[in-house]
């Protein structure tokens, strides 16, 4: 079993930054790729950024250019850095992992974007 647990998030205005970090902890052997997803209120929950062991990363198009996903595989953390907020990412963001074919998920950080 693995366990995520997000740290960060919070409220901040329009224009400003933010970072979440995740750890992972328990059985953590063989964990490949690593994600952020987000739920919006009444909205699916949805991909946000991917990250590879080698370092390989893959982004929402909303997200381009704004936030980057990095990790520490020693540490054996994932982090997303969120610049240029916007309201509209006003969301629930969780920590995802990928492990042997098993999908691993945080409890979720609340992001509050104010206009």
């Amino acid at each position: 079993q693995v366990q995520l647990v997000e740290s960060g998030g919070g409220t901040v205005q329009a224009g400003g930054s933010l970072s979440l970090s995740c750890a992972a902890s328990g059985s953590t052997f063989g964990i490949g790729v690593m994600a952020w997803y987000r739920q919006a209120p009444e909205k699916q929950r949805e991909m946000v950024a991917h990250i590879y062991v080698g370092g390989t990363t893959t982004y929402a198009d909303s997200v381009k250019g704004r936030f980057t996903i990095s990790r520490d595989n020693a540490k054996e953390m994932v982090y997303l850095q969120m610049n240029n907020l916007k309201p509209e990412d006003t969301a629930v963001y969780y920590c995802n992992a990928q492990q042997f074919g098993t999908a691993y998920w945080g409890k979720g950080a609340l992001v509050t974007v104010s206009s």
